[in-house]
């Protein structure tokens, strides 16, 4: 008979005459950090990952936001060992796990496919790992008892996967990966394949149960809403690159680049160039007139640069009065009903402005209308390969 001791310290001992095996089951682990240096990853002339540092802290939820290709599962896979990293180093707290297999770095993963036996029992999905890893029995018992319990499915382990919803599928492919007590927790795009109402009720379970087992965890998504709910930071990626790395609120609001403003929310986006200073801000001329504009603390702008000037349509406001000035012609109205979306001509440039609540539309069709906007909500960016 062959027994096989994965994730586990195994000896043997001869007790009279005879060799048995004696298990010993990891604990679980203690908070732990997870950290990216200058870590590349190529596919023959390919260039998927490229010098992407960064890291998570225990109990952080990162997520990994960009367009389809940009290399963010790429990069989930190299950290969980399932892709070799060509350069850099990938550490699990205070230990260097780059070269080590898959197995050994104790990453729980939860993947877009649910990825369950259909044969096998919820209960018996769930401990698959611990089985593998030669957990006895009994304690196998009580663990995926816990795991069910902590995603809210307690009782459910004799059920089969065929008498679950797909919210309830998810839940137990996350029950799975929390049950070996992984170091950290990745997750790729786990909710893809969920309605609107159940992606809500996901995303709030899975940020509980990470803060909750203080896991560093990462999460992939294309989905920007999703990545502003649940992200206490979100790293944003294009062509393998990382553009910024910042929370929620100064990744929407101070986008560092054309590419992440794009991304997150939507933006009206136009070509300027810098005319001058007035105190602290900067005034930029552009084809809706001069806008002033309060910089970042950090931005270097000189008279004369060629930029990109980002507004969000929520930002553009009735009146002309506690801003910019900008006069535009109504072309239409949408109507989505918390929102209304109007589209607008000023002076040819494209804009669109979003009225919260609307209480009538109309087509809205030629109206004249004089709009503001605070220089705080005017984000100046740089225009080339750093602003692309």
């Amino acid at each position: 008979m062959v027994w096989r001791a994965r994730a586990a310290d195994a000896r043997l001992t001869e007790a009279r005459g005879r060799f048995t095996l004696a298990l010993t089951v990891p604990p679980a682990p203690p908070p732990t950090a997870v950290t990216v240096q200058d870590v590349t990853v190529r596919f023959g002339e390919v260039t998927a990952v490229d010098r992407v540092s960064l890291s998570v802290g225990p109990g952080e939820l990162l997520l990994l936001l960009g367009p389809s290709g940009c290399g963010k599962t790429t990069l989930l896979r190299t950290i969980a060992g399932f892709v070799e990293a060509g350069a850099g180093t990938i550490r699990f707290g205070g230990e260097e796990v780059t070269r080590q297999p898959a197995h050994a770095r104790r990453a729980g993963l939860v993947f877009q496919s649910f990825a369950l036996w259909p044969h096998m029992t919820v209960g018996d999905n769930v401990g698959f790992g611990l089985r593998e890893a030669g957990v006895a029995r009994g304690e196998i018992a009580g663990r995926v008892a816990a795991a069910l319990a902590s995603v809210e499915l307690p009782g459910f382990d004799q059920r089969r996967i065929d008498q679950l919803s797909g919210g309830e599928q998810q839940r137990v492919a996350l029950a799975r990966a929390l049950v070996v007590r992984p170091r950290c927790l990745l997750l790729d795009e786990p909710l893809a394949n969920l309605d609107a109402r159940l992606r809500r009720s996901m995303r709030e379970r899975i940020r509980r149960i990470c803060k909750e087992a203080q896991l560093a965890s990462i999460f992939v998504t294309h989905d920007q809403k999703e990545a502003l709910a649940v992200a206490d930071r979100i790293a944003v990626m294009e062509k393998g690159r990382l553009l910024q790395v910042g929370t929620p609120e100064e990744i929407y609001r101070r986008p560092a680049a054309r590419a992440v403003a794009e991304l997150i929310g939507e933006t009206n986006l136009f070509a300027g160039r810098v005319a001058g200073r007035a105190g602290g801000a900067l005034e930029v001329d552009s084809a809706i007139g001069r806008l002033r504009a309060t910089p970042a603390p950090d931005a270097r702008f000189a008279v004369g640069d060629e930029v990109w000037v980002s507004i969000r349509p929520e930002a553009l406001r009735p009146g002309g009065s506690g801003g910019n000035t900008i006069s535009a012609a109504r072309r239409q109205v949408v109507y989505l009903g918390d929102v209304a979306e109007h589209h607008l001509d000023a002076g040819g440039q494209p804009l669109r402005a979003f009225e919260i609540n609307p209480r009538a539309t109309g087509d809205g069709g030629g109206a004249a209308v004089t709009l503001h906007v605070d220089p705080d909500d005017v984000v100046v960016l740089p225009q080339g390969a750093a602003g692309a």
